[in-house]
């Protein structure tokens, strides 16, 4: 009997990823994300899945960042009852973010109603915090590497990823077929995550590929930050550094304590982190020692670099503060949250910097801002961009094409086929042109709804 994959996220798109594994009557869902992005993709999170919910027997999440674990509170909130299998770290930052973005959606859906600015009356949150804190109860911690049984006669195994803590690559051993799912792999030369484990054997993978069309440069992302810092306090101006709440946020972090210790930035230059979110990841660090490559006098200089504002009212503050400044606020593609209102506030002074410092997924704003767009739609307001944009080069949390290759590579044999998931169609479809011709596997690219027997 076929085991069969169908793919309801992350194909032909770098968000929403989740992948439906079925086989004789049972089904168990890889990833549970939102789709972010273009109103198009968004709009899909909108739309019922094409199976009731309660028929999802267990679900497995390779990491926490919302794009792969967002959609739970709302699949729970309409009848997932089944086991949510996850590492260690993966489950404190679900406690984390999951109600952080129930949060965040009730505070947006208020302010619209409040400004009259959403096309729905009333505009109406995914899920609500309660909802997230009610999905948190679904969740199973297993340890890297130990063997677990997600649903019976179905055995599953994680491997570190890198890329964030907690983060994951799944082998899945069904109806006689070993799947693997890379989950979204780290850089091997990242600053702040260990090097993703080396692949073990499977017959069929599935590969993310957000960088599978380019390389990353040499550049080191202490010497291409520096200038961009030195340069933004000279002439007194603001930075504003959309950051992901997890990773971004404490490798940013990391690098200015270092930059501030060395003296090429000055000791006195204000930071802050301006993200709940990314306050209470950064204490994680030192809870999680061993998987990242921090000691503990590093993870307690991360919580010393900055002034955490955790109030509304103690981020409202930072804006009063003259001088130079740098401001780290969630969310990293500007989709939402704090960092909303610091770009509202800076975005329209020369003398301000915005800071993009990861993967920018098409129709976000931070990819309008990166495309150099000169006006900004925030809170149903066009904001003119007249600062200063930088895209940082060596600060993504994924490793590149090459880096892709080198561990599909390290396979122990050819797998009988590779799906090509969770980029954007031109860097899926090089990966895949990459894999056929260097490694000669057979790989495609699924589309979104697809399923494949296997």
């Amino acid at each position: 009997m076929h085991v069969h994959i169908r793919f309801l996220g992350g194909a032909g798109t770098v968000t929403g990823s989740k992948y439906l594994v079925e086989h004789a009557g049972q089904r168990l869902l890889v990833d549970c994300g939102l789709f972010q992005g273009y109103k198009q993709l968004r709009l899909r999170n909108r739309d019922p899945l094409p199976i009731a919910p309660e028929q999802i027997g267990a679900l497995v999440l390779t990491h926490a960042h919302l794009d792969h674990s967002g959609y739970l509170p709302l699949l729970a909130k309409e009848g997932f009852q089944g086991k949510v299998w996850v590492t260690p770290a993966t489950r404190d930052l679900a406690r984390i973010l999951l109600p952080d973005s129930g949060h965040i959606q009730e505070e947006d859906a208020a302010f619209a109603n409040r400004h009259g600015f959403s096309k729905h009356a009333p505009a109406l949150p995914l899920y609500t915090e309660d909802d997230a804190l009610r999905s948190l109860k679904l969740l199973h911690s297993v340890p890297m590497h130990q063997l677990f049984e997600p649903l019976a006669g179905w055995q599953a195994r994680f491997y570190s990823a890198g890329h964030i803590l907690g983060a994951a690559s799944l082998l899945l051993s069904v109806g006689g077929q070993r799947l693997l799912f890379s989950g979204d792999l780290g850089r091997s030369d990242d600053i702040l995550m260990n090097p993703p484990d080396p692949a073990p054997d499977a017959d069929v993978v599935v590969c993310e590929s957000t960088y599978g069309d380019r390389d990353h440069p040499e550049e080191n992302l202490l010497t291409e930050l520096a200038p961009v810092l030195q340069r933004v306090a000279a002439r007194g101006g603001t930075a504003v550094v959309p950051v992901f709440a997890v990773g971004r946020a404490q490798e940013l972090l990391h690098a200015i304590a270092q930059l501030k210790a060395t003296g090429a930035l000055a000791r006195g230059l204000p930071v802050y982190l301006d993200s709940p979110m990314a306050i209470h990841s950064t204490g994680l660090f030192a809870r999680h020692l061993g998987e990242h490559r921090l000691n503990a006098a590093q993870c307690h200089a991360l919580e010393q670099v900055a002034t955490m504002t955790r109030s509304a009212d103690e981020s409202k503050a930072i804006a009063r503060q003259h001088g130079p400044k740098v401001i780290l606020s969630a969310s990293g593609m500007a989709t939402g949250g704090r960092v909303l209102h610091h770009l509202a506030q800076h975005l329209g002074d020369h003398r301000n910097l915005v800071l993009l410092t990861g993967y920018q997924a098409p129709g976000t704003r931070g990819a309008s801002l990166a495309g150099a767009a000169t006006q900004l739609r925030i809170h149903g307001k066009d904001i003119s961009a007249r600062a200063e944009v930088v895209q940082l080069s060596s600060a993504s949390a994924h490793a590149d094409a090459g880096q892709l290759l080198a561990w599909l590579r390290a396979l122990p044999n050819a797998p009988r086929r590779v799906f090509v998931t969770h980029g954007d169609p031109a860097a899926s479809d090089r990966l895949r042109f990459r894999i056929e011709n260097e490694l000669h596997w057979p790989a495609l690219v699924p589309e979104h709804g697809s399923t494949w027997a296997v």
